[in-house]
């Protein structure tokens, strides 16, 4: 049974240091990083290589990735059901990691756009399969008081591979002569130690005495015991996820700001070097003080990053909205999964994170779509104008948010 409190009452109890975590969080942690270092090595090339190498326009790159993260999301939902179904996380994760891993080699041996969106496809598969029952072992694992220390310090080390993805892809770029495909090798060496990290160093915990038995997660009567927190939570994260488009167009954005090929990775370098250094501050913080504010907080500097890239001129005023862009980042993305962990019981977990995917998934598809068709329309300005006005709406959907969460009865 859930006790009721409100979202700030778990600032009571004491809090201890991020050394009490769990191994298998941290553990988790490392796998995330290293397969972010794999993936962004690959990604944080891609719509560069894909729109000069290949020919592609900013419209194909938006619906590429748009369609990517969408079949991500769609895969999330049946995996995330599944783990509540036979009770067990470890082995779908490791399924999703593992599926991943196989197909880097093929971003360096695709011979067209075609290739790479069949590898960008079944790349996100294997990213759906992991996503809802990692995300449910983490809160399986965290202990009572901790799940946003947990969260954010998963958060932080996923991003810490982001961070160093990129890096190493500046590195490699200039080590290989802005050779693409060189680099894309190097990148598949990390995704198989992560395969091996998750098998051999992630251990499920025993589910607990009494737990209930799901045998249909995703019928009306399961999906009904979600409840209408986890609703709100579900629709305030649509319209942050709606101004929140694929990263790919701050990739764009540095080539119409005139930053040099070779240096287009410092993009995502400096972006998730603020948001690895933040998500795990601010995740502990908000098992003190609660999770909506610091969302606020997040919101807004997503509505200010917008409006800096869309109107600060030169490469300082890109360069600063790319930073407040990665800090928005480290207030929002470990709290929204704090937020579904708490709003739902133990046992729904895997269903909860997998619903929860599947529609800010599809909105990604949405706004990288959008993105993109006002990106060749009208210029990048209007791009990131209309992600600051869905960002403003996203923040109008907190209040309320809030008065649920306050009188809501959560699962322990």
């Amino acid at each position: 049974m859930g006790e009721k409190r409100s979202d700030a009452a778990a600032a009571d109890r004491g809090q201890p240091g991020w050394r009490s975590l769990p191994a298998g969080i941290w553990a988790l942690g490392l796998v995330s990083m290293l397969m972010d270092v794999s993936s962004e090595m690959i990604h944080a090339l891609l719509p560069v290589y894909l729109t000069v190498g290949l020919g592609a326009t900013a419209l194909t790159v938006g619906m590429i990735e748009g369609i990517a993260e969408a079949t991500a999301a769609i895969t999330k939902v049946f995996s995330g059901a599944l783990s509540d179904r036979i009770g067990r996380r470890k082995e779908l994760a490791a399924i999703g990691y593992g599926l991943a891993a196989i197909t880097k080699p093929i971003f360096p041996l695709a011979p067209s756009i075609g290739w790479l969106v069949a590898a960008r496809f079944v790349d996100r598969v294997g990213k759906g399969i992991r996503g809802a029952p990692r995300d449910a072992l983490v809160a399986d694992l965290a202990p009572e008081g901790q799940r946003g220390a947990a969260f954010g310090l998963r958060q932080s080390l996923d991003t810490f591979g982001a961070f160093l993805g990129p890096l190493a892809a500046i590195g490699l770029m200039w080590l290989f002569s802005d050779d693409f495909r060189s680099v894309f090798w190097v990148a598949v060496a990390p995704a198989f130690v992560a395969v091996a990290l998750i098998l051999l160093a992630v251990k499920e915990p025993k589910r607990p005495e009494g737990l209930r038995r799901v045998r249909l997660p995703l019928s009306r009567a399961e999906l009904g015991r979600l409840g209408s927190t986890y609703w709100w939570v579900v629709a305030v994260a649509t319209l942050f996820t709606l101004a929140r488009f694929s990263e790919a167009f701050l990739i764009l954005r540095a080539d119409t700001a005139g930053v040099p090929l070779m240096l287009v990775p410092l993009v995502f370098v400096g972006m998730n070097a603020v948001y690895a250094v933040s998500a795990w501050p601010v995740g502990a913080l908000s098992d003190k003080t609660g999770r909506i504010g610091l969302l606020s907080v997040g919101l807004c500097l997503l509505i200010v990053a917008d409006l800096v890239l869309a109107l600060a001129p030169g490469l300082s005023g890109f360069a600063l909205g790319v930073l407040i862009w990665g800090l928005h980042m480290g207030f929002t993305q470990g709290l929204l999964g704090t937020l579904v962990a708490e709003a739902v019981p133990a046992e729904l977990r895997g269903t909860a994170f997998g619903m929860f995917n599947l529609v800010t998934g599809l909105a990604l598809l949405l706004a990288s779509v959008i993105a993109g068709a006002l990106w060749e329309e009208f210029g990048a300005q209007w791009t990131f104008l209309a992600g600051a006005a869905f960002a403003a709406v996203a923040v109008a959907g907190l209040p309320p948010l809030a008065r649920r969460l306050a009188g809501a009865v959560r699962p322990g």
